[in-house]
């Protein structure tokens, strides 16, 4: 356990100074906002997602991630108005009629929030960014959106948990206790969207910059990072749709980019969906979720790896918790946002 201790503390500074820096997302398809911050207000409510992420379980050191994001619109006028905009019951809301009645969304305003933290090794990361977004229809059934978001990061290095403790060591010092940097944090983002798709590139991490903890001796440089993500709607029959959809990712300077995500989710009507997920070199996912009634959903996910990681793990978890408020005209399912 030991030397798997000090294996996987290499393997965090390695990761942290040239790959990945920012957390991995199976059901990033729930929430593409977490990506992107021209999502603010996208939909006709506000939206609130709590998620927790246990990567790698059985491994002392693996990641840990949790965040709360919330957005919501400002000056959206395309609402429902008559009795017919409401769900018929036993009729499929993302059906056939869905579709040809689907409009392009008046011009409008989001604005959002993102609280994360994550862990790995001896590393933590704590940020808080606030988005806007502007939207607008550039077709009668086609909008875009401009959006970007700004904050900190508090990047912290452990030093008590090293294993073995070295006080002596040059890098630091004599310090034996948490160390911690603050850096400014800018993200940006475009995303086009229909009835039938949408597609997004967005850059996070845009600032490059030097975290160096006490010397150049131990530090990180924080490089950006690109998401490229799409997907399409295809009506199986009435009460089934499919959504295969693709997320491509490029790390300045990683030795892995870039990196691709495939996924499909099959959804029922509005209340219950399945899906897959593949990992370019990494594994496969399950994803399983249900909308409970207008205001409430749950989505989760079990990762398994391909990689040697697997003789000693025993998997990934990943949930995510989602409000709809005031959302005052029933859609149990984004319209926007699959």
């Amino acid at each position: 356990m030991k030397n798997l201790l000090i294996i996987l503390f290499f393997l965090t500074i390695y990761s942290a100074a040239v790959a990945q820096q920012r957390p991995h997302y199976t059901q990033y398809i729930l929430n593409n906002y977490i990506l992107n911050p021209a999502l603010s207000g996208i939909e006709n409510y506000a939206d609130l997602r709590i998620s927790g992420r246990d990567q790698w379980v059985g491994l002392d050191g693996a990641p840990k991630t949790a965040y709360l994001s919330f957005h919501m619109p400002l000056g959206k006028k395309d609402y429902k108005t008559t009795a017919t905009s409401f769900g018929i019951p036993g009729e499929n809301p993302r059906g056939t009629s869905y579709w040809e009645n689907y409009t392009a969304s008046a011009p409008h305003h989001g604005v959002g929030l993102v609280v994360l933290n994550d862990r790995t090794g001896l590393f933590s990361r704590f940020s808080a960014n606030l988005s806007y977004a502007y939207h607008l229809g550039i077709s009668a059934r086609t909008n875009v959106a401009l959006g970007f978001a700004g904050g900190f990061s508090r990047i912290g290095y452990d030093r008590s948990k090293a294993t073995p403790a070295n006080p002596a060591d040059p890098a630091l010092g004599n310090v034996n206790a948490a160390i911690f940097k603050t850096r400014p944090d800018l993200s940006a983002g475009i995303w086009v969207y229909g009835s039938r798709f949408f597609a997004g590139l967005s850059a996070q991490q845009v600032i490059p910059q030097k975290v160096a903890f006490t010397d150049d001796s131990l530090g990180i440089k924080l490089v950006p990072h690109l998401f490229g993500t799409a997907g399409y709607r295809f009506l199986l029959n009435e009460d089934i749709n499919a959504i295969p959809s693709v997320m491509l990712k490029y790390i300045s300077n990683s030795p892995s980019s870039p990196q691709f995500d495939l996924n499909l989710k099959l959804q029922y009507q509005d209340l219950l969906w399945i899906g897959g997920s593949y990992r370019y070199q990494d594994g496969y996912a399950g994803m399983l979720g249900l909308n409970i009634h207008n205001s409430f959903n749950v989505g989760y996910a079990y990762d398994f790896t391909r990689t040697a990681l697997n003789t000693t793990s025993r998997g990934t978890h990943e949930i995510i918790i989602g409000f709809l408020i005031g959302n005052r005209y029933g859609d149990t399912c984004p319209r926007n946002v699959w």
